[in-house]
């Protein structure tokens, strides 16, 4: 056969004899199963809190289980993200604040003593053994995938135990009022108790609401195989009582299916979920790291339920009941792009629907041409009054939306859904970025500059860099989005210059970037809101030496102010750490976060559950694993030098690319590239071995063209659909997709207490 020439040469046929189709050994059998199984969380000692016992959750409906300090019996307490208050008073954290709803206790005749229970992450169900001073019970629990039903099945194993099933409201109250009493807003109205209703079988509990809403709790248990199921769900109606019908419902149509087939369904959706991509990696813990946070994302939003809260769907005591806007949502989402997750993305949903809730919040005076939102809200984006820049009251911090529709604009990179960026996207941005606008001053020399804004969690100073990073990727984004779209916009020339005369980062050669002109970073800071120029906006170029230089700068000035650095102080710092190349401090991070942040189960605090920051531990091993901003896709760009082997299959990237490659004794031994869209496609391939070689496989389209640049990216013609295979000339690599060998073992859970077997 005729070598593929790098000279635009067509190669649209099959591929080269003895160059298969990948072979993806995790299809088969029960590898999936097997693979995922070997990373389960395990509890042989009986957790205690919600920071170390096992959870489940369908994005809705949520429970963790535990025995709390002091107590005999385990409890199944329950959240759902839906459930919340809809008063007016107070704003989003305390009218509108999410509520809890109560919890399950699960009798036995004797007081529980251990547990041996495992977290299948494959199936997502909870199975083991409860041991009390009159014997022990099987469990097996799961939060059913589609529909908002928790199932129960409880076997005795001898014949002195017996379950019961018994519900504990929790008072419906503003979580903050445990906190900030103090600051309880005039107006508040109190909800009235919730009223139980036992039955022969089971129960309801209805929590009514001062504003006409309703939640209501419902139960009930079956007995067959030697044992007995409990069915549970959770409904909630904002404005009236409908709440009851909904859960009447769900459990009538749960009794008409048998529980083989709520098992399968349950199953199903799990199994499918897994299947859409894999990473594996020579490091056990993070491994089994990554692989909870996958399924900690789908236990906390699926597309059609509300934004993420900051602490997802389990509602713990927290001073922070609401949707975060000034980091907290945005980490939440990033590890749904690669791991081809769009299913998941409630955030598009809630900014595709909260239209009157950012009008809301914008100041009246703008609300003609602009949008803005301030540091939280619920689902429906109704913040708290956002401020103005150059204005003390309310806080400046203006750049939260803009940052939003970052994250926005990534689900599109990654999944090319040109209709999402017409209809959602570009318009958001375009009024985000007009706030901006109705602030700009220039100077002297014709630079523009941005009166005073609050940095997050910092100060407030003129010239912030956390704002002047958003409108400068703001601008930017829309010159790219209405150019794909073909649209004619009349501020397409302001946003130009903008781009050409916005003052440059203020910055010093010694600190690197500073928070802003006025303002220094002297003190501990765990948020990088100074750094976005960098991560994640990717504003500044770092293909040039002197900006790889600020960021390396920047970011060991900011890390050796301590004393007030948390979790995703370090998951940032892996991040652009990975951005130059440097995977050892990019794992670094990633071990300091695992080893004094991260709680036995992978939840995190501070003061109540943050879900954001373990969520973005696993961004940040995508990041070592697969970068694509700047239209450049960088595979293995930050890997440890200790880690001579990984593997990556269909990750998607930007550009909607899938990406799958294949590490082996510290060389990269092949590349597969799927395009999804026809993007150009440039590739930075790592370390290869060797010059590079692109192909066809075998028996699918192929690119049609292809040459090596000078710096060393590979420029491939790949039409929509077509796939390419680069590795080092002359080679034939095996194309297998397999997890790599661990040279340690790890489970996350809980261990046997020290003496006891």
């Amino acid at each position: 056969m005729t070598p593929f020439e790098p000279n635009g040469a067509d190669l649209t046929g099959t591929a080269p004899s003895g160059l298969p189709e990948l072979d993806d050994h995790l299809v088969a059998g029960s590898a999936r199963r097997d693979f995922l199984g070997g990373l389960d969380p395990v509890w042989q000692a009986v957790p205690s809190s919600f920071y170390d016992g096992p959870f489940l959750g369908n994005g809705g409906l949520a429970a963790s289980v535990r025995r709390p300090e002091g107590g005999t019996q385990l409890r199944i307490v329950l959240g759902d993200s839906r459930v919340r208050d809809h008063q007016e008073a107070g704003g989003p954290l305390w009218g509108g604040t999410r509520l809890p709803v109560g919890h399950l206790t699960l009798g036995t005749t004797g007081e529980v003593t251990g547990v041996d229970l495992r977290l299948s992450l494959h199936d997502a169900e909870l199975t083991g053994t409860v041991t009390t001073t009159h014997g022990a019970v099987a469990l097996t629990a799961f939060v059913h995938a589609g529909r908002d039903l928790l199932v129960v099945r409880c076997r005795p194993l001898d014949g002195g135990e017996r379950v019961t099933w018994s519900f504990t409201p929790a008072p419906a109250v503003a979580p903050r009022e445990v906190f900030y009493p103090e600051q309880r807003p005039a107006g508040l109205r109190d909800n009235p108790p919730a009223v139980l209703t036992p039955t022969a079988d089971g129960g309801s509990c209805v929590q009514d609401l001062a504003c006409g809403g309703r939640t209501e709790t419902r139960w009930r248990t079956a007995d067959g195989g030697g044992g007995s199921t409990l069915f549970c769900t959770v409904a909630h109606s904002a404005t009236d009582a409908t709440a009851s019908r909904t859960a009447a419902g769900t459990l009538a149509e749960a009794g008409r299916t048998t529980a083989g087939r709520l098992t399968e369904e349950h199953r199903s959706w799990w199994h499918a979920y897994y299947a859409k991509s894999f990473l594996s990696v020579p490091d056990a813990r993070l491994q089994g790291f990554y692989w909870i946070q996958l399924y900690k994302l789908a236990c906390a939003t699926r597309a059609d339920r509300p934004v993420m809260a900051t602490h997802g769907p389990w509602l713990e005591p927290t001073p922070w009941p609401a949707a975060w806007w000034n980091l907290n949502v945005q980490l939440e989402y990033w590890p749904l792009n690669a791991a081809g997750h769009p299913e998941l993305d409630s955030l598009r949903t809630a900014l595709e629907n909260g239209g009157p809730g950012l009008l809301a919040s914008t100041p009246e005076a703008y609300r003609a041409d602009s949008l803005v939102l301030g540091r939280s809200s619920q689902d429906d984006l109704h913040s708290e009054p956002a401020g103005a820049p150059g204005q003390a009251e309310p806080l400046p911090e203006t750049g939260n939306l803009t940052w939003a529709l970052h994250t926005a604009w990534l689900a599109y990179r990654h999944t090319m859904d040109e209709a999402y960026l017409r209809d959602t996207v570009l318009p958001l941005l375009r009024r985000s970025v007009a706030y901006y606008l109705h602030f700009l001053t220039r100077d002297d020399e014709g630079v523009l500059h941005l009166p005073a804004t609050y940095s997050p969690e910092y100060g407030t100073t003129a010239d912030c860099n956390y704002d002047l990073a958003l409108l400068h990727w703001g601008c930017r984004t829309l010159l790219d989005a209405t150019a794909r779209l073909g649209v004619q916009d009349p501020l397409a020339a302001t946003w130009q210059h903008v781009l050409d005369r916005l003052t440059p980062p203020p910055q010093d050669p010694d600190e690197g970037l500073w928070i802003g002109r006025d303002l220094r970073l002297t003190s501990s800071h765990r948020h990088y809101s100074h750094l976005l120029w960098f991560h994640p906006l990717h504003q500044l170029d770092l293909t040039r030496p002197a900006n790889r230089a600020l960021l390396r700068r920047s970011v060991e000035h900011w890390l050796g102010l301590t004393g007030e650095l948390q979790g995703y102080s370090f998951t940032g710092a892996a991040s652009m750490y990975a951005l130059l190349g440097d995977g050892g401090a990019a794992l670094r991070q990633l071990d300091e976060l695992l080893d004094s942040y991260v709680r036995p189960n992978t939840m995190y605090a501070e003061t109540g559950p943050v879900v954001e920051t373990p969520l973005s531990g696993a961004q940040s091993l995508h990041d070592m694993l697969l970068q694509s901003w700047g239209g450049v896709l960088r595979v293995f760009p930050a890997v440890p030098d200790d880690w001579a082997d990984a593997t990556v299959h269909d990750l998607v990237a930007e550009g909607a690319f899938r990406v799958s490659a294949c590490r082996r004794g510290g060389v990269t031994r092949w590349i597969r590239v799927r395009s999804g869209a026809g993007e150009p496609c440039l590739v930075a391939p790592g370390r290869l071995g060797g010059p590079a070689d692109v192909r066809a496989l075998a028996g699918r389209p192929g690119p049609t063209a292809w040459s090596p640049r000078p710096d060393g990216l590979l420029e491939i013609a790949l039409p929509a659909g077509a796939e390419c295979l680069i590795t080092a000339a002359g080679s034939t690599p095996d194309l297998t997709i397999a997890p790599v060998t661990t040279a340690d073992t790890f489970r996350w859970g809980l261990p046997a207490a020290p003496g006891l077997t």
